[in-house]
C-alpha cells in the first residue's frame, strides 16, 4: 500500500481514526504492562528498607 501524501497516510483511507486509536490503545497497554510492574517492585524496594530501618531499632 503506498501513499501519495502525509495527509493520505495518516487518513488511511478513511480509516485513519481507527487506525490510529489501535495503534494508541496498544501502546498505553504496553506502557503500563512495564510501568505497572517496575512501580510495584519500587514499592517493595521501599517497604522493606523501611521494615529493616525498623528492625535495626533496639
Amino acid at each position: 500500500m503506498s501513499f501519495d501524501s502525509f495527509g493520505e497516510f495518516v487518513s488511511m483511507g478513511r480509516h485513519g481514526v481507527y487506525v490510529w486509536s489501535a495503534y494508541g490503545l496498544c501502546l498505553v497497554v504496553l506502557i503500563v504492562n512495564v510501568a505497572g510492574p517496575l512501580l510495584a517492585w519500587r514499592r517493595h524496594l521501599q517497604q522493606e528498607a523501611r521494615r529493616l530501618r525498623r528492625e535495626e531499632r533496639p
